[in-house]
């Protein structure tokens, strides 16, 4: 729609959104201008947009990528020192006392079966129950030691952990019952050796895993 200016100047479409449809328009001249103070009133109603304003858009069309937070260097699993040492102490109180108490229960079975004379004579446990209980205590603490080394330098630790001790395990459970010359002492032997290693390979990763420290936030 046009008006006749009541100046004389040529008619012409005070909507600029329309204006480009008016025959004889052109965008570079006055009458169309934006500086036309007829035009000023229509140009100031539209506001700008504001994310423009604050560069809220990228240069191509998309949103702005946001910078990203740098990542600390880790320098090692974030473990708890105390809770971790606490559960491989106790890992290892248990393993000695398990041990211990097989050891025990063995020798009193041995014992009665060689007063009773009917299934002959059995040697005893290879070593004293209370050899067997630190040897236990010790294999603790040592697969301990393995798990927080595993979390340094490999990276899916507590599959190489359980590797480990379940090789290391079977070959202590074969052995004897192999090289031992006498089987029954080899048999008890490598009961004690299962009894010993089963509680570090179970406990010591679910110990571990409670260990680790959850990042704040």
């Amino acid at each position: 729609m046009t008006y006749q200016d009541p100046r004389g100047r040529q008619p012409r479409d005070p909507d600029p959104r329309t204006a480009r449809y008016e025959s004889g328009y052109n965008p570079d001249s006055r009458a169309y201008s934006q500086q036309d103070p007829y035009a000023e009133p229509y140009r100031d109603s539209y506001p700008a947009d504001p994310y423009a304003a604050q560069g809220g858009y990228a240069d191509q069309g998309g949103y702005a990528e946001q910078p990203r937070p740098a990542r600390a260097p880790r320098r090692g699993p974030e473990v708890n020192p105390v809770t971790f040492a606490g559960g491989v102490v106790m890992t290892g109180v248990v393993t000695g006392l398990a041990a211990w108490l097989v050891a025990w229960i063995i020798s009193a079975f041995v014992e009665k079966v060689n007063e009773s004379g009917k299934l002959g004579v059995w040697n005893p446990v290879a070593a004293s129950e209370i050899w067997f209980g630190v040897v236990g205590f010790l294999c603790a603490l040592a697969a301990g030691a393995l798990w927080y080394v595993l979390q340094l330098i490999t990276p899916a630790p507590n599959q190489f952990y359980r590797w480990i001790v379940a090789l290391l395990l079977v070959a202590a459970v074969l052995i004897p019952i192999l090289t031992y010359q006498q089987t029954s002492v080899g048999i008890e032997t490598a009961i004690l050796h299962l009894v010993i290693g089963l509680p570090p390979l179970t406990i010591i990763p679910a110990m571990g895993v409670k260990s680790l420290q959850r990042p704040a936030g």
